[in-house]
């Protein structure tokens, strides 16, 4: 009995221990498994990340190879420290601070040790590399931005961190994703996936081959190619006008909403965030806090949009109706109420209609229709509901839902807002009459003014901006393809589009006209201030301007915004017909623009709060003139 017994004990153990083997070797055999397997060597194999070129079929981006340093640490053996430090050009400290984080991150799973080696030091190292058990090299690709421009649209890769890795498992430690520009807004499509091999290993950690063939191995799957809307030609001419000068520029295509420039000033050469050198450059760039290189002006920055706002308040007058084009109001260097100026303004003839209104920017006639448009409703703040979801309708004062993950709101004041500032029914539409000229609580980005600017050319609709105009193998996002309409009716946008043709033919951009172009636009100046320790002091005024041409079935429509620019007509016109004439014309025939904005320089404006000397601002400020480099 008791060695049936034991034979009985004996054959139930082994059937145990077999259907345990069973479970763990068929029935459990799953991918996820492999990945605490310690007997198993997991090595990542990285795809192509896809290519993006302009609208022209130009390569702005593509690949070259890098070389990463890999460690599990406890496959790590005993090593020569002071040479393999020397191998990578790093200290024995850096070594210790670099490794003990790999040990924290995981003992058996491969970290990145040193990334992004070049091709001469991979060549040094590969020779060495099994001097060290525990390391191995493993290739993949970094970007090679093919021009110098164009760094806040491309963007740029970097290593993911930890609030990352914990997010999105796809990734893990050392692995790059898209931090800026195209490169975030697109990164699935463009990183493609990787694949990966699982390499059995002995008890004595050597490799012996695939696990299982091989079978349960996947090969990487290439990113997609894209093309963008922008124009690189476009793009690095804006680019070149906007040297030593800080501000932004958005050229959209009125009739698709497709962005074909986005300047933002200053910038820098997007190389210079690539390889080993990356984190101390973008250290360097992070750390300007006044030039601030890393801030998109172009779709971040809010400014006062000044005077190009008043033909909003044109438009919203006429679909209101309490104006009409052959209205006339007098000026007396500004908007009075009784013997008290609320507004100034220049000297120019008076009184004048809509269209010289529009032509001569007056701050009086904007002023009268404005407090007509609010005055209308039985209370201020039911009149500034309507004005604000009028302005609203252009894309003003939200987010557009443009493809790229960073933006600013602006700011489109209404009833509710100074409700809460004044009280209820204890203002009126003298309180914030700067809204009339586009100052006070009004704030919008470049790229809403171009918005606004091209859904006047259209006479009245918009396409949401986006950067994105082919995928490889996809359609694009339908948001992008349907007009959004404004609620303004289309006949009221013929005597606003004729006012700002007008500014171009006997206004304040007289000077600006480009021949065989017919322009419609519209200058600007806004009020600029800043804190100097703790006081709030004026600086020299923003110049803007925004534009669209032709007048017919336009093309091209722009905003252009230079900080501390003065007038509008004094730099951003002038960019602005540059701009248009290289997008419409391919060349330039007003050299004398060209040069003059090439030859003057912002700089010295700009060190005015930081020098801790007294300083003049617009008409007491001089132009400073440099050499065309």
């Amino acid at each position: 009995m008791r060695q049936f017994l034991l034979f009985a004990s004996i054959i139930f153990v082994g059937l145990v221990f077999i259907s345990r083997l069973f479970y763990l070797q068929i029935y459990d055999s799953r991918e996820t498994n492999l990945f605490e397997d310690n007997a198993i060597r997991k090595v990542y194999d990285y795809p192509k990340r896809g290519f993006v070129f302009d609208r022209n079929g130009k390569l702005l981006v593509a690949n070259q190879p890098s070389y990463d340093v890999m460690v599990i640490p406890r496959e790590v053996k005993p090593l020569d420290t002071l040479e393999f430090c020397e191998l990578l050009e790093i200290t024995k400290e850096q070594f210790l601070k670099i490794y003990n984080k790999a040990y924290h991150y995981s003992p058996r799973l491969p970290s990145v040790f040193i990334p992004q080696l070049s091709k001469e030091d991979y060549a040094v190292l590969q020779e060495k590399m099994r001097k060290f058990e525990g390391f191995y090299i493993q290739k993949r690709s970094l970007r090679h931005y093919q021009a110098a421009i164009g760094a806040n649209v491309l963007g740029d890769i970097g290593e993911v961190n930890n609030a990352i890795i914990n997010k999105y498992p796809y990734y893990r430690q050392g692995d790059l994703i898209g931090k800026q520009g195209v490169e975030a807004s697109y990164e699935e499509v463009l990183r493609g996936v990787k694949g990966i091999k699982f390499i059995q290993k002995d008890r004595f950690n050597r490799d012996i081959g695939p696990y299982k063939d091989g079978v349960l191995d996947t090969l990487p799957q290439p990113g997609k190619d894209i093309t963008i809307t922008i124009d690189s030609d476009l793009q690095a001419y804006g680019e070149l006008l906007m040297k030593h000068k800080r501000g932004g520029i958005i050229a959209i295509e009125p009739s698709s909403g497709e962005i074909l420039a986005m300047v933002s000033a200053p910038s820098y050469n997007p190389n210079i965030l690539v390889g080993r050198d990356r984190s101390k450059n973008f250290t360097k760039l992070y750390n300007d806090t006044i030039a601030k290189p890393l801030y998109d002006r172009s779709l971040l920055a809010q400014y006062p949009p000044g005077s190009p706002f008043k033909v909003m308040n044109a438009l919203i007058g006429l679909q209101e109706k309490v104006v009409t084009t052959d209205d006339r109001f007098g000026c007396r260097m500004g908007y009075y109420l009784g013997s008290r100026r609320l507004t100034g303004c220049h000297a120019h003839s008076s009184p004048l209609d809509m269209y010289s209104g529009i032509a001569q920017s007056c701050n009086a006639y904007f002023a009268n229709v404005y407090r007509r448009i609010i005055d209308k409703y039985k209370n201020p703040a039911e009149g500034m509901n309507v004005w604000s979801n009028h302005v609203k309708s252009f894309g003003l004062g939200d987010y557009l839902g443009y493809d790229l993950k960073i933006g600013s709101k602006g700011r489109i004041p209404d009833g509710n807002f100074y409700d809460k500032w004044y009280g209820k029914g204890r203002w009126s539409s003298t309180y914030n009459i700067s809204n009339a000229i586009g100052q006070g609580e009004v704030e919008a980005t470049p790229i809403q003014l171009a918005n606004m600017v091209a859904a006047i050319g259209n006479r009245g609709y918009f396409y949401t901006p986006h950067i994105i105009k082919n995928i490889e193998g996809q359609t694009i996002d339908e948001n992008y393809t349907k007009p959004k309409y404004t609620t303004i009716d289309k006949e009221n946008f013929e005597p606003v589009v004729q006012g700002m043709f007008d500014v171009y033919n006997k206004g304040t951009a007289a000077s600006l006209q480009v021949p065989g172009i017919e322009i419609c636009g519209k200058t600007g100046t806004a009020e600029n201030f800043i804190k100097i320790d703790g006081k709030k002091t004026q600086l020299t005024d923003h110049s803007i301007f925004v534009a669209f041409a032709p007048k017919d079935n336009p093309k091209i429509a722009i905003a252009v915004f230079v900080e501390n620019g003065y007038w509008g007509s004094r730099f951003a016109g002038r960019i602005a017909s540059l701009m248009i004439e290289k997008y419409i014309k391919n060349e330039i025939t007003r050299t004398d623009l060209e040069k003059w904005i090439l030859t003057h320089s912002l700089e010295n404006e700009y060190a005015k709060p930081y020098s801790g000397k007294p300083f003049g601002i617009n008409r007491e400020s001089a132009l400073q003139v440099i050499e065309n480099d």
